[in-house]
């Protein structure tokens, strides 16, 4: 098997300590599965930004795409940097010159404690979240005039593509179909924006005509939203627009332990992709050793299994599962330890994991 080659951009904040623990337990579990994964760290973030104005150079951009088969992100965010440049050119940037169109999002319940609903267990919560990652309210068109006076404007145009709708939508079903998951949703507004979101609803109609073994569904997203958490163990696979993705997945991070344990992947299949946590930078909390790396190990066991390596995956993810158990983790989850504590767990457990029961 050929090298597989991961650029890690540690960033800002908490990602150097995450990203850190994230790449000590691929190295674990790759060394166990003889797995050929290549490191390489890139100091892409804010002291770069801010010391060489230095954001995501057009080398970088076309070394991560011509030489690269993932990219693996820590967090990106820093109060020196209040409009976000840096990170908007280095996340956003990528997401949308590498057209990474799908937002792959799990929410999948793996300690029955963590779940704020009553009386669901592990086998009500197990679902799937993509998000349209480059078109919708997202892509910047708009502006403000006559800024600062009484008679201000602001716009933000909501741009979709029939060829960016069902292109999500079929990814959606075809997920559906690989890991065996037998209905599909769609949510959208089209009862307030039936131009924009009556384009989803033609396009999922007609994709779902070819996958009749699936169940399709659809939803308006707010109805959806009271559904998660009155019913999830009604839903699979949920496919949405880019927007309504963001707010729809963070809820669903909520119900199965927040964001602490929430891992991404924005993925063009077949090509580089990039996979990161979504909990954010947290400046105040860096480099105290207070972390939760848990989100950045489930997005490495998510990268993984892009990677083909799909045992492994299971493998940390695993070893995630075990750690929650006997409270080898952070404060935040309940536990004692520090980050780098909970990484040297994370790495004991995957050599050692626990006898099937």
């Amino acid at each position: 098997m050929s090298v597989q080659k991961i650029a890690v951009i540690p960033g800002d904040g908490i990602g150097p300590e995450v990203a850190a623990v994230g790449v000590q337990v691929l190295e674990a579990v790759a060394e166990l599965h003889d797995l050929p994964l290549e490191f390489t760290w890139f100091d892409f973030g804010a002291e770069k930004y801010l010391a060489e104005g230095v954001t995501l150079p057009q080398s970088a951009f076309e070394d991560f795409r011509d030489n690269y088969d993932a990219i693996y992100l820590g967090a990106l965010g820093d109060p020196r940097v209040p409009d976000m440049a840096h990170a908007k050119d280095i996340l956003l940037g990528l997401r949308f010159r590498l057209d990474l169109y799908v937002n792959l999002r799990p929410a999948r319940l793996l300690h029955p404690a963590l779940t704020p609903l009553k009386n669901k267990t592990p086998d009500d919560l197990d679902f799937v979240i993509l998000r349209e990652n480059t078109e919708g309210l997202y892509v910047g068109i708009g502006g403000r005039f006559k800024q600062g006076t009484p008679d201000e404007i602001a716009i933000n145009e909501m741009v979709q593509t029939r060829k960016g709708v069902e292109r999500i939508v079929r990814a959606a079903f075809e997920w559906a179909v690989e890991n065996e998951r037998k209905r599909v949703c769609m949510a959208d507004k089209a009862n307030v924006l039936r131009d924009a979101h009556g384009l989803w609803q033609d396009v999922f109609v007609e994709v779902a005509e070819e996958y009749p073994d699936i169940a399709a569904r659809h939803l308006y997203a707010d109805v959806l939203a009271m559904e998660l958490v009155r019913a999830p163990e009604d839903f699979d696979v949920i496919v949405t627009g880019n927007l309504l993705g963001d707010v729809l997945s963070d809820l669903s991070a909520q119900l199965v332990g927040g964001l602490g344990l929430a891992p991404s992947g924005n993925i063009h299949p077949g090509r580089v992709s990039l996979f990161e946590p979504v909990h954010g930078s947290a400046p105040p909390l860096a480099g105290k050793d207070i972390a939760n790396p848990l989100a950045m190990v489930l997005t490495g066991a998510q990268m993984l299994e892009f990677l083909g390596h799909g045992e492994a995956a299971m493998a940390v993810e695993a070893a995630v599962v075990q750690a929650l158990r006997e409270h080898r983790v952070t404060r935040d989850l309940g536990g004692e330890l520090g980050t780098r504590a909970v990484g040297d767990a994370l790495v004991r457990f995957v050599h050692a994991p626990p006898p099937a029961a």
